[in-house]
């Protein structure tokens, strides 16, 4: 039986590519050093702001990240300041979003942007849909530890194998994996199959709406459970 929902929010939710490689490449350019082209960003993102910045460093002329300390504090800070920068919502998530909230499947975020700036974005971007929202605190360690989905799982009184993890990236995969939940990687994001399935991705989906599909294939299955609920 599944009884919650947890989504990762860049790529998955929402399309936060170009915002992210606007907002880097200003920065760049900034420093003195060269642009990135926007697709490399698929591939700096995934495990955290602080991540996607040496990333981008190294190959845009820092490889010894002499200005790494200054481009994480303005980055965060132009961040936090317009977190909705060119973000947009993917087609098909908030048709997916009320129909599971139609069958009182309980939704939440676990992102690695700042706590702060994960809450700001999924209220401007899905306003009350989700029943909890977690981003990296120091008290929340990064994905892929399974910190985040495993404080959404004990807020919804829920087991983990109770819990759909869906995410883009192969981090994702190994999140819902370490925190034992049924784990679904999406192709409209930032990633490919390839690395989703070698990851432990346990379905793979095309469309928002195939995650209903895979939802109905667990509600009649009579999983262990293997923890108690709270």
């Amino acid at each position: 039986m599944i009884r919650a929902c947890i989504f990762d929010l860049d790529g998955t939710l929402a399309d936060t590519l170009e915002s992210m490689a606007s907002v880097a490449n200003e920065l760049m350019t900034e420093l003195g050093l060269k642009e990135m082209p926007v697709d490399n960003f698929r591939y700096y993102c995934g495990e955290g702001a602080d991540m996607l910045v040496r990333r981008c460093l190294k190959d845009a002329g820092d490889p010894n990240l002499v200005h790494y300390e200054e481009a994480r504090r303005i980055y965060r800070e132009r961040f936090d300041a317009d977190p909705l920068y060119k973000v947009r919502i993917y087609q098909g998530i908030p048709e997916l979003l009320q129909k599971l909230k139609e069958i009182n499947i309980k939704l939440a975020v676990c992102s690695n942007k700042p706590h702060s700036a994960a809450v700001k974005v999924v209220q401007a971007l899905f306003g009350d849909t989700f029943d909890y929202v977690i981003g990296q605190s120091e008290q929340i360690r990064r994905k892929p530890a399974p910190d985040a989905p495993l404080k959404a799982a004990e807020a919804f009184g829920v087991c983990p194998d109770e819990c759909l993890y869906i995410g883009d990236t192969g981090t994702d995969m190994q999140t819902g994996n370490a925190a034992k939940m049924h784990t679904i990687g999406v192709l409209w994001g930032f990633r490919d199959r390839k690395e989703l399935l070698e990851n432990g991705a346990e379905r793979i989906v095309e469309q928002p709406l195939e995650i209903l599909e895979i939802y109905e294939e667990y509600k009649n299955k009579n999983d262990k459970v293997n923890c108690k609920r709270s």
